[in-house]
């Protein structure tokens, strides 16, 4: 009885340590997965944050007999409050540029993404577009 034990025992200890030894394979896709989710979800939030600076410096821009600055203007101070989602921005500046015949209003904002893996990171550009509130004769 005793020795039927130790051979049930010593059948067993084949299998001792594999559970390190797998977690050891697998830990480092899993942080690679971590990381990557990360910096793909900086990238989209990078991209919102340009395009909501774009359609602010569209929506100041189009008012009636605003300043030629008005929006680059409106687009710089929402990415100044936002915080550093979107780097590299102060390089470029935002654009605002209107049509020839001041009806239309497009603002550019580029910038680059948040850099969670170190030397990773997207260049990014979002673009609105919109009509210039003018008087007009029925």
């Amino acid at each position: 009885m005793v020795t039927t034990a130790r051979r049930r025992l010593a059948a067993g200890d084949r299998e001792r340590g594999a559970n390190p030894v797998e977690l050891a394979v697998v830990m480092p896709l899993i942080l690679v997965l971590l990381f990557a989710s990360l910096q793909v979800a900086a990238v989209f939030l990078a991209r919102s944050t340009a395009l909501n600076a774009a359609q602010s410096g569209v929506n100041a821009q189009r008012l009636y007999d605003a300043p030629d600055d008005a929006g680059v203007a409106s687009a710089t101070r929402f990415l100044e409050a936002t915080g550093g989602w979107l780097v590299g921005w102060e390089k470029t500046g935002p654009s605002c540029v209107i049509t020839e015949n001041e009806t239309e209003v497009t603002c550019t904002v580029r910038g680059r993404s948040l850099s969670v893996v170190p030397g990773v990171d997207f260049a990014v550009q979002q673009t609105a577009h919109g009509t210039v509130e003018r008087v007009t004769t029925p």
